[in-house]
């Protein structure tokens, strides 16, 4: 258990972060979860609305710290790329 102050207060910041953190991330799964469901279903204008709507939310991440960059860009090509392949389908 932490014995100074600076210690319990650093347990208060690093739960509120870990809480904030948590549902940033719970909301872009739910985002990205959006567009999946639509590429899954073959409609390819409401799957490139759903990724419209989602890279906000995944840029927003990579903002606060919670994603990478890097981590962002890959998931948005390869979802792109995936809405694209439905034309062609």
């Amino acid at each position: 258990m932490a014995n100074t102050a600076s210690a319990r207060k650093r347990i208060r910041q690093n739960e509120r972060r870990n809480a904030r953190n948590t549902a940033r991330l719970s909301r872009v799964r739910t985002f990205v979860k959006k567009v999946e469901v639509a590429i899954a279903t073959g409609k390819k204008d409401d799957a490139a609305v759903a990724l419209r709507e989602a890279q906000p939310e995944l840029q927003r991440a990579v903002g606060k710290g919670v994603l990478h960059a890097n981590t962002v860009a890959r998931r948005i090509s390869r979802l792109s790329a995936r809405i694209k392949s439905l034309a062609a389908a």
